[in-house]
């Protein structure tokens, strides 16, 4: 009798206790997952031509002014800011992949491109190659 007693309530205290260590949802049918990396959408920017670019004074840093937007070419890839978020592509339409803050050279972080003088000579894409080898 007081084995049948004891197996009933090792069985009551079971199945009460699959609510602690199992939560209700887990039972429900409805599974819901979401990812969030939390970078930025690089915008498509149409380039009808290759940009023209400027060295950055005191750098070796190139920055392309005319483009509307933070883009710059160093050490053979372009670098793109767009919310604070980097991105790097071998050419200058991409494919722009994102790259960590902590991976930007700190010499394009801190290019002062706001400083270059007006009238500073525009270096021709076509000729980017060879004055950036010098």
């Amino acid at each position: 009798m007081k084995r049948k007693i004891l197996i009933a309530l090792l069985g009551l205290s079971l199945t009460g206790l699959h609510g602690l260590f199992l939560p209700e949802k887990a039972f429900s049918g409805d599974v819901d997952v979401h990812i969030g990396i939390g970078v930025s959408v690089l915008p498509m920017v149409m380039m009808p031509a290759p940009p023209a670019v400027v060295l950055i004074p005191n750098t070796p840093v190139y920055y392309a002014p005319d483009m509307g937007m933070d883009m710059f070419f160093y050490s053979g890839y372009w670098y793109r800011r767009h919310h604070n978020y980097w991105f790097r592509a071998a050419y200058y339409n991409g494919p722009w992949m994102y790259m960590s803050p902590r991976r930007v050279p700190a010499v394009v972080m801190n290019a002062p491109y706001h400083k270059i003088p007006p009238g500073h000579m525009k270096i021709p894409y076509g000729q980017l190659k060879k004055h950036w080898e010098k």
